[in-house]
């Protein structure tokens, strides 16, 4: 999502916005202001909040949480005509003053892309809850350890998924996070004071392994640059990077966790969660 916010600043940023078409209405989470507030207005920048993107228009700001299955996709070159509602996977799009702009899409049915226009960032409650950026200069290890002692025993890919906890982390790094610390998904956040350290060295060194990968690279190259990088999330069944072994997973309602038995549970083959005993 960084690397997306700096492709878009640099394509948006002093360009005058001529319309926000909204496609899917139950994207659309806000009312006032309108979407049509932001006609005629400049693009300051573009910046990331957790997972959410910032548009920050004259003041007013557009910000759009892509969810699971959306993307964003620059166009050079915009129909002048507003798109019509239907099947397709268009759910906004952002039209410039140029004719070039940007179409929000999303697949699959689970419709979870949202998009609002407010006055202040805080003003989406998403935003409002986010807790701490892990890349921010205070976040410390003293700071995560903090944030472990109150977790207590919940599960640690489960603390590193929570939004109100620490920011910006999803599904696929809090995999990759786990891997590099060597440590069980399912394992207890009570750590010790080196496993703390621990999984802040391999907090750090993913997510910032991860943003220089993709420095530089257009939002059309980045879905598949994530994928490249990635050790183990969305690689059951492929060796393991480090030792060699399978890699496997682990299935819930509406999503899945992977993870290398040799390198992070001793060996043992986690079952089902909803089955299992938690692994330290």
């Amino acid at each position: 999502m960084q690397s997306l916010a700096n492709d878009l600043a640099d394509r948006l940023a002093g360009r005058a916005v001529a319309r926000l078409d909204v496609v899917a209405f139950q994207a659309l989470k806000t009312f006032d202001p309108p979407p049509s507030a932001l006609q005629g207005l400049f693009v300051q920048g573009v910046t990331r909040r957790g997972k959410f993107l910032d548009i920050d228009v004259d003041g007013l700001h557009l910000v759009v949480h892509l969810a699971r299955g959306g993307w964003v996709r620059w166009r050079d070159e915009l129909p002048a005509t507003p798109p019509r509602p239907g099947k397709s996977p268009l759910a906004a799009r952002l039209l410039l003053d140029s004719g070039s702009g940007l179409d929000f899409t999303e697949a699959g049915t689970q419709k979870r892309l949202a998009i609002y226009v407010v006055r202040q960032p805080v003003d989406v409650p998403g935003i409002a809850r986010l807790g701490p950026e892990p890349l921010a200069p205070d976040f410390t290890v003293e700071r995560l350890a903090e944030i472990l002692r109150a977790a207590g025993r919940a599960q640690l890919k489960g603390v590193l998924r929570d939004q109100s906890v620490i920011a910006g982390i999803g599904n696929a790094y809090s995999d990759e996070i786990l891997h590099a610390a060597k440590m069980s998904p399912f394992k207890p956040a009570s750590l010790t004071p080196e496993e703390a350290q621990t999984l802040y060295d391999a907090l750090l060194a993913t997510l910032r392994t991860a943003i220089e990968r993709s420095d530089g690279l257009a939002a059309s190259e980045l879905k598949q640059e994530k994928k490249s990088g990635l050790q183990v999330h969305g690689r059951a069944g492929e060796p393991c990077p480090v030792c060699g072994d399978t890699i496997h997973e682990v299935s819930f309602a509406d999503s899945s966790l992977q993870y290398c038995p040799t390198c992070q549970t001793g060996g043992k083959p986690l079952a089902d969660r909803r089955l299992s005993r938690l692994l330290k």
